[in-house]
């Protein structure tokens, strides 16, 4: 990280430049705080969650705090946290900035929800997105109400092995496709496939895809994690269930299957409706300017 930042002092003293910002709070901050140390410029950071709270001390986040100019958090939730590692006299400078939804999201017009039993859960497989608890809970509520549920898992990552172990175990590879990677246009694709999202995550920050399948117009089904609740209402645009259980997760599923699509299509609106007040790129770049122009 040292010599990074002598690279970066270097190039930033060249360029003229007087403020870095960075995203994370983890190795980009990590040298952007060296190369303040060593005469550079002033910095600021946005913090994501979770990674940088499961290692406070690891990271210096505390030191990274009281050195920057300011700090970003993407939710209540990740500001709360922040407070908790500085003191109080560094509480002013902590600010939330939303993430907001890209335009191709924003600006499609609504694709009705289909009368289908799919399901599209986003993301990285790995062990903080919860989807082998999601594979239980399929397996669970095929067994248990004899739906015919097609799960589409978007993404790929560490477990995708024990996960294709795991659905080989239970016999579905015909009910659970696994993707890959996929790009931005692909994911909108499979959102406006799904009747409902899911995302049983057990630690996040808040997910830019719960944003975007809200966007969409599809009820989201998550979990009472970070900063979700913050965007995601039990009842109004999806479902939270408490994280790591399997019974919760399956009875959300079997509502956002069995429901009527006008409800579905109801919740999806009021969805559509919270992102676009409070996740818009072009407004929350706007307040990150602010934050510059101080």
């Amino acid at each position: 990280a040292l010599a990074e930042a002598c690279v970066l002092f270097r190039w930033l003293k060249q360029a003229k430049v007087d403020h870095l910002h960075v995203h994370f709070g983890t190795n980009s901050t990590t040298v952007a705080y060296l190369c303040r140390k060593l005469g550079g410029p002033s910095y600021s950071f946005t913090v994501h969650g979770p990674e940088e709270f499961d290692r406070v001390k690891g990271i210096a986040l505390t030191e990274k705090i009281n050195e920057a100019k300011f700090v970003v958090a993407i939710s209540s939730f990740g500001r709360s946290q922040l407070y908790r590692w500085c003191d109080y006299t560094q509480w002013e400078k902590i600010h939330i900035v939303r993430c907001g939804v890209d335009d191709q999201f924003l600006q499609q017009a609504p694709v009705p929800i289909p009368e289908t039993s799919t399901l599209v859960c986003v993301g990285r497989l790995c062990e903080q997105k919860g989807q082998l608890l999601l594979l239980d809970a399929a397996h669970q509520l095929m067994q248990d109400h004899n739906i015919p549920l097609k799960l589409v898992l978007v993404g790929d990552g560490e477990l995708r092995p024990e996960m294709e172990t795991r659905i080989a175990d239970y016999g579905m590879q015909e009910s659970v496709t696994i993707t890959g990677w996929s790009s931005g246009a692909e994911v909108q694709h499979y959102l406006n496939e799904a009747r409902a999202f899911v995302l049983p995550s057990f630690a996040e920050g808040l997910p830019v895809v719960i944003m975007e399948a809200l966007a969409l117009g599809r009820p989201v089904i998550s979990t009472y994690v970070a900063g979700i609740p913050e965007l995601v209402t039990p009842g109004q645009c999806g479902w939270l269930v408490t994280a790591g259980s399997v019974d919760d997760l399956v009875t959300a599923m079997h509502e956002a299957l069995t429901k009527p699509i006008e409800s579905l299509e109801k919740m999806g609106k009021e969805g559509a409706v919270r992102v676009q007040k409070r996740h818009n790129a072009h407004t929350e770049a706007k307040v990150l300017a602010s934050l510059f122009q101080k």
